[in-house]
């Protein structure tokens, strides 16, 4: 079996498992990292979405073997020592709109829309409605106005709202 070595949350790993192996399942079963969660497999619902050298991404649609040692692969479990906090501010936001009902598509939904406002930090500009109307993730409770608020609520704790 191949190893495969990347940076996890700050840290390096090496995992023994085929070239071909979904990450998302690396990361969940191999690993034991929860947070990305599987809904599709296909890249589509978004439930699995994490950071991926800083910018947003689906684990369920990229093979292990596609990783170099020196990608760097967030997941909500990272998050917070990503700013070196407790919480992200945009974990903060999440839990003062009172988004989460049932919870599962939370973590991708805040790395979403982490990737969102670091994305139009690096532009210089702050978020805009089409930034928010472009995130896909699905919500199977229909939280989206909650989930919205947050976004524009954490944008700003993060300097860009």
């Amino acid at each position: 079996m191949p190893t495969h070595t990347f940076v996890l949350n700050g840290k390096s790993v090496t995992v023994d498992v085929a070239d071909e192996e979904r990450l998302l399942w690396v990361l969940r079963d191999v690993l034991g990292v929860r947070g990305p969660k599987y809904g599709c497999g296909i890249n589509v619902c978004k439930a699995c979405t994490s950071h991926f050298n800083g910018r947003g991404f689906n684990p369920c649609a990229v093979p292990v073997g596609a990783l170099k040692p020196t990608d760097e692969v967030t997941t909500i479990e990272g998050l917070a020592g990503s700013v070196g906090r407790d919480l992200h501010p945009m974990q903060e936001a999440w839990l003062e709109h009172d988004v989460a009902q049932c919870g599962y598509c939370q973590p991708g939904q805040i790395m979403m829309a982490v990737a969102v406002v670091n994305r139009a930090k690096r532009a210089g500009r702050e978020i805009t409605e089409a930034d928010l109307d472009n995130i896909r993730n699905v919500c199977r409770c229909g939280t989206y106005s909650k989930i919205r608020d947050a976004i524009e609520d954490g944008a700003q704790r993060m300097g860009a709202g």
